[in-house]
């Protein structure tokens, strides 16, 4: 059997070349993607940066720890407390001891992620001075990095300040020192400070009469005092995920082109299955023939495919990194099972894939051998049409369990890159049954022209309905993935959209210089000016809602503790400029002794009690006074001001009264940022707010979306390109035929690429119906959800993939079909 399948090997290696490239760019994919993972565990330990040479550094409680039956559930909190007095004054008999602070500073024409410290602290970095002296005055300052110098004057937004020196940048931040007393002002609460004192003696005089308390930091642990610690755990995480996303669909894609390749290869090798049985071969030996042409192809596209993705992932590993989606220190290393597990996942596919084929091969009856006719028979067969119709049954049930128990689980991007999976390989099972009919009303137009050709392209197409499903799968993955993908994010996106057009009445929105909200609030925990929100209170005409960011803490079932993000309102001014969706209860209930909750809450009862830890590890129980639909997971927590202690104010609604003048409340609204803090604070529009704020796609989405994408479309190329030139083989005849009967060389060739146009089309038409299905399932979710949205479909990127799926159908055809002539 051996000898026959090499021998078949290279006397058919045109057949073979598509589906061992295929099988070798998975190989290689999950290769890297392996490595990728692999060397994702090898994170260096983090050193410290900003307290490098710092003795001891003692930060205030940041984390949260509740006992639960099954241990301890830790969370950290969302605003640190600052160490006790009682502790600091304890540790200044020790030793001495400074107090370190960090907040935002907005300056023209500095960096955006520009922060101040107090200048005492500069030299636990260290930071040495390059030019210039310390500052001593409240309007001097020394600045790190090069893009400033000696003298030159600043406009921030806590007022103009002068550069007195230089200090070279450490990498890690860009950073503004001022004199003590002048940082102590522009950020009053210290979370954290350094103390000059052996250490056993400040974790005696830093141990709490309670289990939770200050932290003492030595040696590296010192690098948990420095801005986002878990910043390189996150980046690796969200790596881990779109590797994984990535590999698992390459797995996916490689098993289903190299079955339909195998499939499509003996159906075309019939007669040569009848020719061997005529001779005398068995069954069994025909199957074992078949899989060990599988077996060798495996092999030999295992082996490439591994050296192949060895010498890919370094780039990748660039690639990520200069795009800012993986930490500096990521780098392939030297592992050895990524290999291992990709040579035998793709050894595992080829056999898989060509499993059901040979089973078909072994069938092939002697007569096949006599056998002229080609019009494709018994094309669904009893089990490919049980797997196709579990495999749709399972796609519906499990979407029917979904929309019934857990909608917003069809939202989370694992689903909707998933769930397709399943719809693809069920439409592809049953394609022999979708195929012709799908084939006569793509062609019914074409057929009505005049001329034979549109004719002969509907009943050729229709006629072989095994080659018009082996073509037409590749399609249907990329068009169906690009849909579904690109839909999905595109519905969901314009579902978040409508929810904060619906929430947004203000007709003017104040926020932060820096980002509005988010990652400069998180690091600094710095907002907007007090004197900003005191001018802006008092301003004449306006409605104004004053709210922060915070978070709060809930323990379901006893064991998950679970955060939600908050904003902590006055409940008058927040209902009378902005428009929250309700389902029970009244904003105006919203009281210190209760809270606003989500349907995604285990308890969202009006009136019922729930106990919460608020954003600094304080334990409340509040009543709830109303309850908001789930949504897009967006529809957060409110509270008032009291229950958000320490939250930093970020947003600032302003609507104009009845009556008021629009134009004059915001000449007044901008007077009064520019008086109060002219760089620390924007006034937007509400269109200006919505267009800053609507949801879009992040690096690391895109990137996976590239992966993913981008492999299916090679992987539709190489399966079209090479099922065309397999399909050669058995049309020379025929189209000889057509020359003979008077048939010119490009009447034939346009002729062949109209099927091939047209088999393309249908592809796509099954893809569309797949994606729509998906989408139609989101569109559900998204109603249960109380967020409806209508099904957004990318058109010109489906066109796109339609097109080079088109353009790879059309030159293959007719380069591999020019061959044919009368004297064939």
């Amino acid at each position: 059997m051996l000898s026959l399948a090499l021998h078949t090997l290279r006397t058919r290696w045109v057949t073979f070349t598509g589906t061992f490239l295929a099988l070798c760019l998975g190989v290689a994919l999950l290769t890297v993607m392996g490595l990728a993972l692999a060397s994702s565990t090898d994170a260096p330990d983090r050193k410290p940066e900003r307290f490098a040479a710092a003795p001891v550094v003692v930060r205030g409680q940041d984390t949260l720890r509740v006992p639960t039956p099954i241990g301890v559930r830790t969370e950290k909190l969302a605003h640190p407390r600052p160490v006790p007095p009682r502790t600091v004054a304890a540790l200044r008999a020790l030793g001495p001891v400074v107090e370190d602070r960090t907040f935002a500073v907005r300056a023209t024409g500095a960096p955006a992620d520009l922060v101040g410290h107090p200048w005492s602290t500069a030299a636990f970095a260290p930071y040495e001075l390059a030019a210039g002296r310390a500052p001593r005055a409240a309007d001097e300052v020394v600045a790190t990095g090069d893009w400033t110098a000696v003298g030159r004057r600043l406009h921030t937004a806590h007022g103009t300040v002068r550069v007195v020196g230089t200090t070279p940048g450490l990498g890690f931040e860009n950073a503004l020192f001022y004199s003590d007393a002048r940082a102590a002002r522009l950020s009053p609460v210290s979370t954290q400070l350094v103390v000059a004192a052996d250490a056993a003696a400040v974790r005696r005089a830093t141990a709490p009469p309670r289990p939770v308390g200050p932290s003492v930091l030595t040696g590296d642990a010192r690098r948990l005092a420095d801005p986002r610690p878990d910043q390189d755990r996150e980046a690796v995480t969200a790596l881990n995920a779109l590797f994984g996303t990535a590999g698992g669909v390459a797995g996916f894609v490689s098993v289903f082109v190299v079955a339909s390749t195998f499939a499509f290869a003996v159906a075309q090798r019939r007669r040569e299955f009848g020719l061997l049985r005529t001779a005398g071969a068995t069954p069994g030996q025909i199957r074992r023939t078949v899989v060990a042409e599988a077996l060798l192809i495996g092999v030999l596209a295992s082996a490439a495919g591994c050296a192949l993705g060895g010498h890919a992932a370094p780039y990748l590993a660039a690639r990520v990194v200069s795009d800012g989606l993986a930490p500096a220190w990521f780098t392939i290393g030297e592992h050895v099972w990524p290999y291992h597990l990709a040579f035998w996942t793709g050894l595992l596919v080829a056999l898989s894939g060509v499993l059901a084929a040979s089973w078909r091969a072994g069938r092939t009856a002697p007569t096949q051998a006599l056998r002229e006719a080609s019009v494709d028979t018994g094309t669904l067969t009893r089990g490919r049409l049980l797997s196709g119709t579990v495999l749709l049954l399972a796609a519906a049930v499990t979407l029917a369990t979904a929309l019934l128990t857990d909608p917003g689980e069809l939202l989370h991007r694992k689903s909707y890159v998933s769930r397709p999976m399943l719809l693809i390989t069920a439409v592809a099972l049953l394609s022999p049954v979708l195929v012709r009919p799908a084939v006569r009303v793509v062609a019914w137009l074409p057929a009505r022209l005049p001329g034979a050709c549109g004719l002969l392209v509907r009943e050729n197409a229709a006629a072989a309905v095994r080659r018009t499903a082996a073509v037409a799968a590749p399609v249907l993955v990329t068009v169906a993935l690009t849909g579904s993908l690109l839909g999905a994010t595109a519905t969901l996106n314009e579902a978040k959209e409508a929810e904060l057009r619906h929430r947004t009445t203000a007709d003017f929105v104040v926020t932060p210089t820096a980002s509005g909200t988010g990652p400069a609030l998180e690091t600094t925990g710095t907002g907007l000016a007090p004197e900003t929100v005191r001018r802006l209170r008092a301003l004449p005409g306006a409605e104004v809602s004053v709210s922060a960011a915070s978070a709060v803490h809930t323990l379901e079932d006893g064991v998950a503790l679970v955060r939600s993000e908050v904003r902590a309102a006055d409940p008058k001014a927040l209902a009378a400029a902005v428009r929250l969706p309700l389902t029970a209860g009244r904003i105006a209930d919203l009281d210190d002794d209760s809270i606003v909750v989500n349907e995604e809450w285990a308890r969202h009862t009006v009136g019922e009690q729930v106990t919460v830890w608020l954003g600094d590890g304080t334990r409340r129980s509040l009543r709830i006074a109303a309850v908001m639909p789930t949504g897009t997971g967006d529809n957060g927590v409110y509270v008032t001001p009291a229950n958000a202690p320490d939250a930093p104010v970020d947003r600032i609604d302003v609507k104009v009264m009845p009556g008021a003048d629009a134009s004059a409340v915001r000449t007044r609204l901008r007077q009064a940022v520019q008086a109060s803090s002219p760089t620390g604070a924007r006034v937007l529009t509400r269109e200006e707010w919505l267009r800053a704020v609507s949801p879009h796609t992040d690096g690391t989405t895109r990137l996976g979306f590239l992966l993913v994408l981008g492999l299916a479309l090679l992987y539709s190329g190489l399966s079209l390109a090479n099922t065309l030139v397999m399909a050669t083989s058995d049309r020379v005849r025929e189209l000889a035929s057509l020359r003979l009967a008077g048939a010119t060389g490009g009447q034939v060739l346009r002729l062949v690429a109209a099927e091939a146009l047209t088999v393309v089309t249908v592809g796509a038409v099954l893809g569309l119906l797949v994606a729509a299905l998906n989408l139609l399932g989101m569109r559900a979710a998204l109603g249960l959800l109380s967020a409806p949205a209508p099904i957004h479909l990318p058109w010109p990127s489906l066109g796109t993939a339609t097109a080079a799926c088109a353009l790879v159908a059309v030159v293959s055809a007719l380069a591999t079909h020019r061959r044919a002539r009368p004297i064939n």
